[in-house]
């Protein structure tokens, strides 16, 4: 159990702070300065941490045997109001965060392969030469997990704030009133396994492929 938590935990803050920090880092460049002025812009795990979606949630998949690990870090705050166009601007703010878990996901993969050719001789390397592997490994699966996780299109999901974008405004002003559900309805999706059917697929299939 502590094996899978350490190799699991390290990448998963990396994905969930970086998937942040993307939302924030366009939000600013359409011109909303919310979560630069809340300190949301930094790789400081403390800010990030949010006690259900950082700690509890993958505890409890990761103590339940899921298969499947995922989490979030506390949304980063924005404001649609200083978008000139706030739906638009949402659309591109909420990709930001799976487009960036999916680079990740290569950009582990790239690591995983560089590292996987390395010949190690000796024992005394053997024990962080795989918990290196393990975690560019688990880099791999956890990102994209968590950017396909997040591109359900479900409020407050970012695949619920792209659909928003998407939709013909007066369907758009509906979905977007969903939100104020969004977490009991993402809870109920978990709990009946509805994502974590949707995703064992891709997991089985990047776990052959990996292997």
């Amino acid at each position: 159990m502590f094996w899978t938590i350490f190799i699991t935990v390290p990448p998963l803050l990396v994905a969930v702070i970086l998937h942040e920090i993307a939302h924030g880092l366009v939000a600013e460049q359409l011109g909303d300065p919310t979560a630069r002025d809340a300190k949301r812009i930094t790789l400081n795990p403390i800010r990030h941490i949010d006690p259900f979606l950082t700690i509890i949630l993958p505890a409890v998949l990761i103590l339940s045997g899921s298969g499947i690990v995922f989490g979030g870090a506390k949304p980063v705050p924005v404001n649609p109001l200083y978008f000139k166009n706030p739906r638009k601007g949402m659309l591109w703010v909420a990709l930001a965060g799976p487009v960036t878990n999916f680079i990740l996901a290569l950009i582990c993969y790239l690591a995983l392969i560089t590292v996987s050719a390395i010949e190690v001789k000796s024992w005394l390397w053997l024990v962080p030469y795989t918990i290196v592997v393990s975690w560019f490994a688990y880099g791999v699966l956890i990102n994209l997990i968590l950017g396909l996780f997040n591109l359900l299109p479900v409020p407050p999901l970012d695949g619920g704030r792209i659909a928003v974008g998407l939709l013909p405004e007066s369907l758009a002003y509906k979905y977007a009133r969903l939100e104020r559900y969004g977490f009991l309805i993402v809870v109920a999706l978990i709990y009946f396994g509805i994502p974590q059917m949707l995703l064992k697929p891709v997991i089985d299939y990047v776990v052959q492929f990996l292997a």
